[in-house]
């Protein structure tokens, strides 16, 4: 019985992989002809306005508290133990946790936006005040919404098909693209017309996706309630990986705000053009990892050790892959965005190097944050992540103010505090493997 199960599991993880591919394939082209139309719309230094923006906005993102990835647990653990009724329950509470958070994140958002400065907090004084607000105004309209709406991205993970948050992935990346085309032919460059756009794409794709599993699994369909019973599990799991989240976002998006302050807009667009590039071996990564957190969650809780750490060995091979694409893509890259983008924005050969050794160290990490995710085991990846947060700033300051790395330096600190996970993290994961082996099913 368990090995036909492991069977099926298998086949349906290697399904999703062919169909996240095929959905990705066509959302990284429209999405890699967009930056140029955006760019060419906005100028250079809007655009980093903009994406340091998003940055910032991907922070409300996170205010579920974490209850996102521990509905995605506990609904897969509940489908793994025939439990319908039980999934429907979690997910109903789940649903409106999160939006009584979205509407007071909303309103705090908001009305808080008459009282900041945007100038100020972009460095920048191409666009007017009035204009910031408005944009800030509507991209945490939409931004909000989604992070309500965006839970279907849990449950397809819990029930195993992310193949379709790739298909999500398409339809916003190909609505943005069509929509930016329409800005640039029938209006005059407006950053907030831009966030209207990229808003409208993200909410459409989760929508769709929303009437499409409910359909499918009508009986998972959610009321509006409160169960304590089921609230209670959804955050204790919930706030570590709250912590976590925010302890990453932290990582990552202080990076483009170091950049601002300390070098300008302009160069955020030069970070993010490098990184948009190396996001084709992170996202061929991601459509190999992201199918196995919930199967992992389904292996562990049936006592399938077997399943597991032949899949963990068999990632450990995709790496050595990964490293391969790294190198070549370090040699090419100034070529290809010079092709790409155009001649007029130059990157150093050393902001490549730095960046690509970052992705290297990060899907490193994320093949045993995997397995550790699935499991709910993370306190491990909570304190590593924690640290990494407390030193990614200072040690960002340290390599350019002080030792004269420029904007590399920033992106090595990154890599600097993402290492302890990369040692930690293997080494939790072979403990469990080994003391849970030849166990029965939890």
């Amino acid at each position: 019985m368990l090995e036909a199960v492991s069977r099926n599991r298998t086949r349906n993880y290697l399904r999703q992989i062919t169909g996240a591919a095929a959905y990705k394939a066509v959302a990284v082209v429209a999405s890699f002809v967009t930056i140029p139309l955006m760019i060419g719309y906005i100028g250079q230094e809007q655009f980093g306005v903009w994406s340091t923006l998003l940055a910032l906005m991907s922070w409300m993102v996170f205010f579920d508290l974490g209850i996102g990835n521990g509905l995605r647990n506990s609904v897969a653990e509940t489908l793994a133990k025939d439990k319908r009724s039980e999934a429907a329950r979690y997910i109903a509470s789940g649903y409106s946790m999160v939006g009584l958070m979205a509407l007071s994140l909303w309103l705090l958002v908001f009305l808080g936006s008459y009282l900041i400065n945007w100038q100020m907090v972009f460095n920048t004084k191409v666009i007017s005040e009035t204009s910031l607000r408005l944009t800030v105004q509507i991209a945490i309209s939409f931004i909000v919404f989604n992070f309500w709406i965006g839970l279907i991205g849990a449950l397809l993970g819990a029930v195993q098909r992310t193949s379709l948050i790739a298909l999500g992935q398409l339809i916003s990346n190909v609505l943005a693209l069509a929509l930016v085309v329409v800005l640039t032919q029938t209006t005059d460059a407006s950053i907030s017309y831009l966030a209207t756009a990229y808003g409208s794409s993200l909410v459409t794709a989760n929508v769709l996706l929303s009437i499409w599993f409910y359909r499918q699994y009508p009986e998972l369909r959610p009321t509006p309630c409160l169960d304590k019973q089921h609230v209670q599990p959804l955050l204790a799991v919930g706030m570590q990986f709250f912590v976590i989240q925010i302890a990453v976002l932290i990582i990552f998006t202080t990076d483009k705000m170091l950049i601002t302050q300390l070098f300008g807009p302009l160069y955020v667009t030069q970070y993010e053009v490098v990184f948009k590039l190396f996001s084709l071996i992170t996202l061929g990564h991601t459509l190999i990892t992201a199918p196995l957190w919930s199967a992992y969650t389904d292996a562990y809780h049936r006592g399938d050790t077997v399943w597991i750490g032949n899949m963990l060995r068999k990632q450990i091979i995709v790496f050595g892959g990964v490293a391969i694409a790294v190198l070549a893509m370090v040699l090419i890259a100034r070529p290809v965005i010079g092709f790409w983008i155009g001649p007029e924005l130059e990157v150093s050969f050393q902001l490549v190097l730095a960046l690509g050794l970052l992705v290297m160290i990060s899907t490193w990490n994320n093949i045993f944050a995997m397995f550790v995710n699935g499991i709910g085991k993370i306190k491990i990846q909570l304190y590593t992540a924690v640290i990494a947060m407390s030193i990614n700033i200072p040690l960002a300051l340290l390599f350019t103010k002080y030792l004269g790395m420029g904007l590399s330096g920033i992106v090595l600190a990154t890599c600097a505090s993402l290492l302890l996970a990369a040692v930690a993290l293997p080494v939790q994961v072979r403990h469990i493997i080994r003391q849970d082996a030849g166990k029965g099913a939890r």
